[in-house]
């Protein structure tokens, strides 16, 4: 019997009761510039919850202050933002949810502006609140961005731990699962990716040393029972250029990530280099599928996933575990309790999670 977009799955011990995720999304809220989280976090993550998700990931939070994408972004570097994040994770639970969060390192795309209306594109100068980012090699996004600072091989080596300290933190703030975030273009891509790691050191030698290192320290500092999923970029879409990221490497990475312990790899696609994408619905599907057959790992597919006939098919067929619905549910926050509507799915069903409240819903 094949899957279904509502049927429960189990990770290590945690069991989700349906396959619609909600994607990391950096929602740029943290107004004072610390890193804390608050009432806007609280409201955006519940709503969705309730809303019938089965999976909530909030969004890149970073290990480190420098390891902000934005002054704007959500931390869990303190004991101050593992309190606020309770408040949220309390609420996805209370809501009937699980949660999970990712963690990451913006690497030479920190200290940017906020990605909001009437806000600038680029690196946020020092006198203005900014930092000096830093990265494998030092090699600008271009756009306005800064040009980063080369790490030190000391200071690539005590990266892992800062990613510990951090998932031992997401841990006792009542998160259920970990998202290590190696897609996009951030510090851990970065280092993947032969264009922007042009190390000479053990983490040029092989670019995947420091994916394995942040892995087992993760791994060696949550519980065992917690699952660790893992965000890629399947490809930079320059597939024909050897001098890239492309997919077979993706699927090497997720082989050993899941010997390392990685459970889930989250399957998206570029974000280091700027080049044209053709996007359309569900257009990095394919990719999430070959991971899943050549790797034989769990994965979620994500990418313009609107409509619930998509999302069903691509369970049912098996090109993915999981959907993540992201941007859709910006404005849909109870995208799930819609799309078992128009599948024809009981709304009672538990998979289904419809709080009591919304019982009058049926709109035909």
């Amino acid at each position: 019997m094949s899957n279904t977009l509502f049927s429960s799955w189990t990770i290590r011990d945690l069991e989700l009761k349906n396959r619609v995720v909600l994607p990391p999304m950096c929602q740029y809220a943290c107004d004072d510039e610390d890193g804390v989280v608050g009432q806007w976090h609280r409201v955006h993550y519940g709503a969705r919850a309730a809303g019938g998700f089965g999976l909530v990931i909030a969004e890149a939070t970073a290990v480190v202050p420098e390891g902000r994408i934005s002054p704007r972004d959500a931390g869990i570097w303190n004991d101050e933002q593992v309190a606020a994040w309770s408040q949220v994770t309390d609420i996805i639970h209370a809501m009937g949810a699980k949660a999970g969060i990712q963690l990451g390192h913006a690497g030479r795309k920190a200290s940017t502006y906020p990605m909001l209306p009437e806000q600038p594109n680029g690196t946020v100068p020092e006198n203005e609140g900014g930092w000096e980012p830093v990265a494998p090699s030092a090699i600008s996004f271009g756009g306005g961005f800064a040009t980063p600072r080369e790490l030190t091989t000391e200071e690539v080596a005590a990266i892992p731990q800062a990613f510990a300290a951090a998932a031992r933190r997401a841990v006792d703030a009542g998160f259920d699962a970990l998202d290590i975030h190696a897609a996009h273009g951030y510090l851990i891509h970065q280092f993947l990716d032969p264009i922007t790691n042009q190390r000479t050191d053990r983490y040029g030698e092989n670019r995947q040393l420091l994916a394995f290192e942040v892995i087992d320290a993760i791994r060696a500092a949550a519980p065992a029972e917690t699952p660790l999923i893992m965000r890629v970029s399947a490809t930079d879409w320059l597939e024909d250029d050897a001098n890239s990221w492309r997919l077979a490497d993706t699927v090497e990475l997720a082989r050993a990530a899941k010997e390392r312990g990685v459970d889930v790899m989250h399957v998206s696609t570029g974000g280091n280099v700027v080049t044209d994408i053709p996007t359309g619905p569900g257009y990095q599907a394919a990719f999430a599928r070959t991971v899943r057959e050549e790797a034989d790992i769990l994965t979620i597919a994500v990418g313009m996933i609107t409509d619930p006939r998509l999302a069903s098919y691509l369970v049912s067929s098996e090109t993915a575990d999981a959907v993540a619905v992201g941007r859709a549910a910006l404005y849909s926050p109870s995208w799930p309790l819609a799309a078992a509507h128009t599948l024809g799915v009981d709304l009672g069903d538990p998979a289904v999670g419809r709080p009591k409240h919304y019982f009058r819903g049926t709109f035909r």
